[in-house]
């Protein structure tokens, strides 16, 4: 008689259906936490580089747009406003700088440069023959502003995001004029 019993216990042992959920719960709530963690860490990567890009982009188009000569104070006041726009607590370098091309020499030329900030020195004409892949083709004695910015980033968590600093390089040609002055200078034929 055991023996008729044991296929019958192992069929109600089959159907029964107490305790299933607290097995799938500490299956997968680990799975849902560590998801929801990743999912975080990358939104909050995106949402900081796209609110870095913005602010150089709104900087790139605030000098852009100038119509008068602009001046040290200027650009302490823009690298102001960037750190309004990023975060107060985040570090902030900024680097403006003036630039033409040269068709005699085949080489773009520094107008004048500007660096604020720790990250980053004020460019040269040779530093600045290693951002040519990065600076479209322009004719002779067009000029345009190249924005560069470094924010440092401190990612949440360490989800495979190992920027330490979130970086932007913005090239935008003057919008009225042949090219932004700095310091009463002028306005150079190349």
């Amino acid at each position: 008689m055991p023996s008729a019993r044991l296929p019958r216990r192992l069929a109600r042992f089959l159907r029964e259906e107490s305790g299933v959920m607290l097995a799938e719960t500490v299956i997968i709530l680990p799975l849902l936490i560590w998801a929801f963690i990743g999912l975080y860490a990358y939104w909050d990567a995106y949402r900081s580089v796209t609110m870095v890009q913005k602010a150089a982009y709104t900087i790139s188009d605030m000098i852009t747009r100038e119509n008068d000569v602009i001046d040290d104070s200027y650009i302490v006041g823009m690298d102001t406003v960037m750190e309004y726009l990023v975060d107060n607590d985040q570090d902030v370098s900024t680097r403006v700088t003036s630039v033409a091309w040269s068709e005699s020499n085949q080489r773009f030329e520094v107008h004048w440069s500007r660096a604020l900030g720790t990250a980053m020195a004020p460019l040269t004409t040779a530093t600045l023959q290693g951002f040519n892949t990065q600076i479209p083709a322009m004719a002779e004695g067009d000029f345009a502003m190249i924005i560069e910015v470094n924010v440092s980033f401190d990612a949440a968590f360490d989800f495979g995001i190992s920027e330490d600093f979130l970086s932007e390089f913005i090239v935008t040609r003057p919008r009225f004029l042949r090219c932004i002055v700095m310091n009463n200078g002028i306005c150079p034929i190349v």
